[in-house]
């Protein structure tokens, strides 16, 4: 498969390209795809990429899968596209912001404008059939995805990485901590939220905070 990636990303992930796990992951996806309903639409599978290119990253913030209802998925983690009603998890990222930054509540659910901004909104798994959550994982994805955060890691230096709830949070081995900023909390979701594991947590001024210390542009959250 010719993967549609933005060519920045194309060149640094190539040995993963070319291997063997992602061969096999691609006729897995492609067969999905043709046999199911899945998404996000297969255009839209390497968005995250595509918004926020490889030398422009400041901050990558982990998701697990894309959301799996009609209409949701749009290839960026925890992103809506216009007019979708906001996931229970992206309101309580919202109110945190809200909080936080002193900002009001964003009409929408669209977060390309952080991707534009340097921020890798990225899926563990990239896509998922169509109503059942964790369809696709243990396929290859997140081989694939935890050798983006290495390399990010390995490439880059002062990188804000934004970890909520437990799977998230296991990804912080591959972080070299001696040289990146790893934001961790529970997770936005009711569940995590409501025991009071997510809200307060200032992960959005504390990574400006840092970005600013590190003589980078703030993130227009």
């Amino acid at each position: 498969m010719k993967v549609q990636i933005h060519p920045s990303w194309e060149f640094a992930l190539r040995k993963e390209f070319e291997s063997a796990y992602f061969h096999e992951l691609t006729a897995i996806v492609k067969t999905e795809y043709k046999e199911t309903l899945c998404y996000p639409s297969a255009p839209l599978i390497f968005s995250a990429f595509n918004c926020c290119p490889v030398d422009q990253v400041k901050v990558v913030l982990l998701g697990q899968d894309p959301y799996h209802g009609d209409g949701q998925a749009d290839g960026l983690c925890f992103s809506v596209p216009e007019g979708i009603t906001h996931p229970p998890s992206l309101i309580n990222i919202f109110k945190e912001i809200q909080t936080d930054l002193h900002l009001p509540y964003p009409k929408s659910g669209n977060l390309v404008r952080w991707a534009h901004q340097g921020v890798l909104l990225l899926n563990a798994t990239l896509t998922v059939q169509a109503h059942q959550p964790g369809s696709h994982q243990k396929k290859g994805w997140e081989q694939f995805t935890d050798s983006v955060i290495r390399y990010l890691s390995a490439q880059h230096t002062h990188l804000v990485f934004m970890l909520w709830g437990g799977y998230a949070k296991q990804k912080s081995k591959f972080i070299d901590t001696s040289k990146h900023l790893v934001l961790t909390s529970g997770h936005p979701s009711p569940l995590s939220a409501n025991r009071g594991y997510w809200f307060g947590n200032k992960h959005f001024s504390k990574c400006n905070a840092y970005l600013a210390r590190q003589g980078k542009k703030e993130i227009q959250w």
